[in-house]
């Protein structure tokens, strides 16, 4: 079960508030999956912690994601909504093999660990090798070993395409068609972001009600927030009107 308790939310929020986005994202892929491990939630495939944390969305905040793009041909604003359970797709699989042109690799699919060690510094090149360095458990080459580096760029394009399709969830991108040029704009979504962004305004929203009936009837905030939201609003309300 996810976290959807309120006084928890509110705590993984403000503990959330001085991080960097990485360790936001760990903090809500917590109230995703309660009791696992930081090491556990790290080890996770890029694409099983983005299924994680839709799912968590959709608890909270329901199944449709409202997105606006900007065309990137004549700057029109396109806003639509998405549906979390046709994103939220799991890997089918950890570890792959390509066999090509003499080539033989077995690797794996990224994690979140990867990434945050491929991210620490350094060039895009030199983070994607360090990336693929770290994904390939074995190749060879007409039976020799080689290493990740020498792999040719068809093999580690033939690589991507793999881990492409066995964990689709780990880059989630849509294509959206301008009403107004015909042009077609493709967009990413970072849920880990998009999610936080909708956290961060339920928070200060709760804490503003919870100003407003502390101040009124003097109860304590974990009174407050045991209220359901329905009977939290009719009281805002008696507040208004007295």
């Amino acid at each position: 079960m996810v976290t959807t308790e309120p006084g928890q939310l509110l705590a993984a929020w403000e503990a959330g508030l001085p991080l960097h986005p990485g360790g936001r994202a760990l903090l809500l892929h917590r109230a995703a999956r309660p009791g696992w491990a930081d090491e556990e939630l790290r080890s996770s495939p890029v694409g099983a912690r983005a299924a994680d944390l839709l799912l968590l969305r959709r608890a909270l905040f329901g199944e449709r994601l409202q997105v606006l793009v900007e065309c990137s041909s004549c700057a029109e604003a396109m806003e639509f909504d998405l549906d979390v359970d046709g994103l939220a797709e799991r890997p089918s699989e950890r570890e792959l093999q390509v066999s090509e042109d003499g080539y033989l690799v077995e690797f794996r699919l990224p994690t979140v660990a990867d990434l945050e060690v491929a991210a620490a510094g350094g060039t895009a090149e030199e983070r994607r090798l360090r990336l693929l360095s770290r994904c390939t458990l074995s190749a060879v080459h007409d039976g020799e070993p080689v290493g990740s580096e020498a792999l040719p760029e068809r093999v580690q394009r033939r690589m991507a395409e793999l881990a492409e399709q066995a964990d689709p969830a780990a880059v989630l991108t849509v294509s959206v068609s301008c009403p107004e040029c015909g042009h077609t704009t493709p967009s990413a979504l970072d849920i880990a972001t998009y999610l936080w962004s909708e956290l961060d305004a339920w928070a200060r929203d709760v804490l503003l009600d919870v100003h407003l009936l502390a101040s009124a009837y003097g109860w304590t905030e974990p009174s407050i927030l045991a209220l359901s939201p329905l009977r939290r609003r009719y009281y805002l309300e008696l507040c208004a009107d007295a």
